[in-house]
């Protein structure tokens, strides 16, 4: 039964296909959850999800694009640790440096994405022979609009929904040119803020121990891993087209299955 379920699924390297099996019965076992608990929004999520995982299977089958086993795993547990851990069971709260560590890995995923990209158009086309250099900057390119992109849909979500994806901050020091009153364009520094009242709608919110940073802090910090990850991968991949070199790199880069 094992082996008959695997057949059906598009690839048959067994650590894949158990992966795969595993976190979407987890899935499915969340959205039963969320729904006796009446959070259809998290249900949804869920929904959407499922419908990410089947990405592989698309690029595999339709594009006849082949993810290494390595890449699609990590594919579905980040999938999985943003989606299911982090907005449903709240780990972006609970663990200060998930988002961090999975903007990261985005960084990452997202330069093999468009490293992969330039580089199966590289090596399928006779009249194109991109250097190493000119691949990995477009796959850091790529990599790095992704990133700013997902920031601009961070941003949207707060200020038309009132969300707060872009995680706020106390800190205790500002500087803004908004504090000269001789309209100079001099910053204004203060320093060692103890705390901030916020007088709204006849009431009043003391924030202690600083100043509510509005998600400028974590922006810079989400973009600034993203940077990272992009670069940890593009060495890889430099290496990998420089020397033809068949070690780390080809965990991450996808191949066009000949003969389709």
């Amino acid at each position: 039964m094992f082996n008959n379920m695997r057949k059906k699924f598009h690839r048959t390297d067994k650590k894949v296909f158990i992966t795969f099996i595993v976190l979407r019965i987890l899935i499915i076992g969340t959205i039963v959850f969320q729904v006796l608990k009446g959070n259809y929004d998290n249900a949804i999520l869920c929904i959407f999800t499922l419908l990410l995982f089947t990405v592989p299977t698309f690029l595999d089958k339709k594009l006849h694009i082949e993810l290494p086993t390595t890449l699609e795993i990590i594919i579905y547990l980040f999938i999985y640790a943003h989606a299911i851990l982090g907005e449903i069971n709240r780990f972006y709260i609970i663990f200060p440096h998930w988002d961090l560590m999975l903007h990261t890995l985005n960084g990452f995923l997202c330069a093999g994405v468009g490293f992969s990209l330039i580089n199966l158009l590289n090596n399928n086309i006779t009249d194109i022979n991109l250097s190493p250099i000119y691949v990995c900057l477009v796959a850091f390119c790529f990599s790095m609009t992704v990133g700013v992109v997902w920031e601009f849909f961070e941003y949207g979500h707060d200020r038309l929904l009132n969300g707060d994806m872009q995680k706020d901050e106390i800190v205790t020091k500002i500087s803004s040119v908004t504090l000269d009153k001789n309209k100079e364009n001099i910053p204004i520094t203060i320093e060692d803020i103890n705390k901030t009242i916020i007088e709204h709608n006849g009431k009043t919110t003391i924030i202690k121990d600083g100043y509510l940073d509005i998600g400028l802090n974590d922006t810079m910090e989400d973009l600034f891993v993203n940077l990272i990850g992009a670069i940890i991968f593009n060495i890889f991949g430099f290496f990998y087209i420089k020397r033809k070199d068949k070690g780390f790199a080809t965990n991450f880069i996808p191949i066009i299955k000949r003969g389709n």
